[in-house]
């Protein structure tokens, strides 16, 4: 028999713009000669709930159950259900005289969120000013009605994760079992309706879920819980990036009554390998990186030396079959370099495979989308670039590295402007030297519009210590580069790294405002620091001086860690004040202010200087 196999993306994933995983595993198996379908049942499901229709059910069931949480959205649901349908086609195709519609005083009920809508922003001018303010007072309305869902009537509902919080830190697979003892919700029952379609209509003998995250684990499962109930005969696989960082040490074998293979880091070998065992083709020992249950235990089933497929080998993914009309574009954080996450479409695609520098101490530089990197040329590129927009109709890219390599970067933007090629993209780098001022002005020709790098804490004592390779002087004189050339920079922060005291976390603070003020950056996040079991920290704690406390491993899940810093900070107490200080720098607002006027308690002031950034920019 040959085996026809359905690639399944499960909610929740970003809503505007299609998951890569599917596209580059379907792209790789047919070229191999495998039937390959694939459904993307995140945005499927999104787009079935945000329905007049299924709206009517969702109020009347949080009747039945007498669930009145935001008892407003109830009072105005007439209002909610009449507009949601011309809402989200909005969203999903802008048009400038729905946009009108939707400005209009009366047309959108005033709820918890749009009733507090920010009225001192300023939006440009004409129609795209129009389309963008519509866009925001849309996005509230659909996330009122988020609220309400969650609130009312399934707790997991969220709109880029679904029950993620059972899923994160699972050391033990006890709670997720609970979960999947209980009847299942109105919101899951919407997806077994759309799963079983999909398996009429594609008729697959293997299912394969790509699991990128802790909130696409749970509906990952009652999917497979479903599909073992009435597809009986249907083998179903999970992969992806959730199973490559967490379940590497997967002892419970209680997954498997969910379903029957588990396998590990780069999807392509191993799916063939399965493909070819469901075929009949080779024995079960033949499969590589693969756990499966015998005799009622784990097993990881692993040939070596595994087949190799090499990134340059690899063949452009294959976007066809998605949905692309069913994409929406959320505009709720206004900030241009935050609102590429949610807005507008992008190919997503990767240049390298892994990473390049794969030394910084906190990363999981141990596991292979790390520590495997793997390059190709800028003609190979461009070329899966040019098949790329041919399928998808898309110009816009997100190359989604690790870290894009300044070398290959020159390469393909040369490349780019050669062919004549016009696309929009952004990636992701570190703020290394190489990205000269030449450098950045010949990735704005070819169509870069946003970089992304990790600043991580702006203390050169503390980047020494992360292995990070650069410096706050360095940091600042390339992002100026990017700024330079019009290219939006994004950074990532850090706080709470081993041994770090309360002065660095306030002095990283004045950089960060120095950063914002003299439009080095323009967006940041902040992110409380975790230590990982695969990285260099978890695996060598004492030497970064703090003590490991749990999670106990209990057979199932294993990667984030708690920990002891004897020598830092009181680290979550910064959360607010950070967070707080950060918004109005995203704002342009603030900078004035003094940095004890973001904590309610007494902190040290810096001690920059009050021209440091703009020091090393002279």
């Amino acid at each position: 028999m040959q085996s026809k196999l359905l690639l399944i993306t499960p909610p929740f994933t970003q809503l505007n713009t299609a998951y890569p995983a599917t596209s580059y595993l379907k792209g790789f198996l047919e070229e191999n000669n495998v039937s390959v379908s694939h459904c993307d049942l995140s945005i499927e499901l999104f787009t079935s709930i945000f329905t007049g229709d299924f709206l009517s059910a969702i109020f009347q069931e949080a009747a039945e159950l007498e669930s009145f949480h935001h008892s407003e959205i109830s009072e105005m649901k007439e209002q909610y259900i009449s507009r949601v349908d011309v809402v989200i086609a909005f969203l999903q195709k802008q048009s400038i005289d729905t946009a009108n519609k939707i400005l209009e005083p009366d047309f959108l009920p005033l709820g918890h969120r749009l009733m507090k809508v920010n009225k001192e922003i300023k939006w440009e001018v004409g129609e795209i000013g129009v389309i963008d303010k519509a866009k925001h007072h849309a996005t509230l309305f659909i996330e009122e009605i988020g609220d309400f869902i969650q609130a009312n009537v399934d707790e997991f509902f969220a709109f880029t994760k679904y029950a993620e919080q059972i899923a994160t830190s699972a050391s033990s697979f006890d709670q997720l079992e609970e979960f999947l003892n209980y009847q299942p919700t109105i919101i899951e029952d919407k997806m077994f309706d759309i799963l079983e379609e999909k398996i009429k209509k594609y008729a697959p003998n293997l299912i394969g879920f790509s699991i990128p995250f802790p909130g696409n684990l749970f509906a990952a499962l009652r999917c497979s819980q479903f599909i073992k109930q009435f597809f009986p005969n249907i083998k179903i696989a999970f992969g992806g990036g959730y199973c490559n960082t967490e379940l590497r040490s997967l002892e419970d074998p209680r997954i498997f009554e969910f379903i029957d293979f588990i396998s590990l880091d780069d999807g392509e070998g191993p799916l063939l390998k399965l493909v070819n065992y469901l075929d009949d083709n080779v024995d079960i020992n033949e499969l590589e990186r693969t756990f499966v249950l015998e005799n009622n235990q784990v097993v990881y089933k692993n040939k070596v030396p595994n087949t190799i497929y090499h990134h340059r080998n690899l063949p452009a993914p294959s976007y066809k079959g998605l949905p692309f009309d069913k994409y929406v574009s959320f505009l709720d954080v206004v900030n241009p370099m935050h609102r590429m996450w949610t807005d507008e479409r992008w190919n997503k695609m990767t240049i390298s495979h892994g990473c390049y520098w794969k030394q910084c101490s906190f990363c999981d530089v141990s596991l292979d989308y790390i520590g495997n990197y793997q390059n190709t040329t800028a003609e190979d590129l461009v070329d899966k670039i040019e098949k790329i927009i041919k399928d998808t109709g898309i110009t816009g890219f997100h190359f989604v590295d690790e870290a894009a390599p300044p070398k290959m970067l020159r390469a393909l933007s040369e490349k780019l402007i050669e062919r004549k090629l016009k696309i929009t993209w952004w990636t992701n780098i570190r703020f290394e030297k190489t990205f000269s001022l030449e450098l950045c002005e010949l990735m704005a020709e070819s169509g870069c519009i946003a970089v992304t790098g990790g600043l991580e804490v702006a203390s050169d004592r503390l980047l020494t210590k992360m292995k990070k390779g650069v410096d706050i002087a360095q940091v600042t004189r390339v992002t100026n580069n990017f700024s330079q050339q019009n290219i939006l920079v994004h950074a990532y922060l850090m706080y709470g790294f081993p041994t770090e005291t309360e002065q660095e976390t306030i002095d990283s603070l004045e950089v960060v405002r120095q950063l914002f003020e003299k439009n080095c950056i323009q967006s940041a996040y902040w992110h409380q620091f975790t230590t990982t079991v695969h990285s260099p920290i978890g695996q060598n704690p004492q030497e970064f001086g703090i003590n490991i406390t749990g999670p106990i491993f209990e057979g199932f899940a294993q990667n984030d860690l708690y920990h002891e810093d004897p020598q830092g900070a009181e680290h979550p107490k910064y959360t607010k004040g950070l967070n707080d200080a950060l918004n109005s720098y995203l704002n342009k607002t603030d900078f004035e202010e003094d940095l004890q006027n973001w904590f309610d308690f007494s902190v040290s002031p810096t001690t920059h200087s009050e021209d440091l950034i703009e020091s090393f920019l002279s």
